[in-house]
């Protein structure tokens, strides 16, 4: 009978328990957007033309940004394009430079970067004239972007799609 009382005290508590660890979990904290945008000059380029985007990254802080990462590659349909042919060929605006290959590469802004200052990137990308062309071919890219601020001790992060282009044939 002991074991019985025990079994039914159990049986109550641990449902108890476990509410109770519920409600005093804290809410997880959404992470800051990115203070980030992306244009697209063409929403279309044929084959042997060219489009350009413009990154901007601005400071909403009190301190500035001295640190900023930031890659722009393809996105996995646009790597899955047989016969699709682009490259970046020309880089940067206001910045202090961009790496070789800007897939995968780094867009380096001018840093530090003041409290409600804006630094913009840009990067032109050429369609070969060979390139695949059709309704539904398109550059689609994204952005990894991570930043530093408050002499580093805080940073944010994080994945953005970029507007890309429609590849349709001349």
């Amino acid at each position: 009978m002991r074991r019985t009382h025990l079994r039914r005290s159990a049986l109550v508590a641990i449902p108890v328990a476990a509410a109770g660890l519920l409600l005093s979990a804290a809410p997880a904290q959404a992470a800051a957007p990115l203070p980030f945008t992306a244009v697209a000059d063409r929403a279309t380029t044929t084959p042997g033309g060219s489009f350009t985007l413009t990154l901007t990254l601005s400071n909403p802080y009190d301190t500035p940004i001295q640190f900023v990462y930031q890659s722009v590659q393809p996105t996995y349909p646009t790597t899955q394009e047989n016969g699709l042919k682009f490259a970046a060929t020309g880089c940067g605006t206001q910045t202090n430079g961009c790496s070789e290959n800007v897939h995968g590469g780094i867009a380096r802004y001018n840093v530090p970067l003041a409290p409600g200052a804006s630094s913009s990137f840009t990067v032109t990308y050429t369609v070969a004239p060979d390139s695949k062309c059709g309704a539904g071919t398109r550059i689609d890219l994204y952005s990894y972007l991570y930043y530093e601020y408050n002499t580093g001790l805080a940073n944010n992060s994080g994945i953005v799609n970029l507007p890309g282009t429609q590849v349709p044939c001349a």
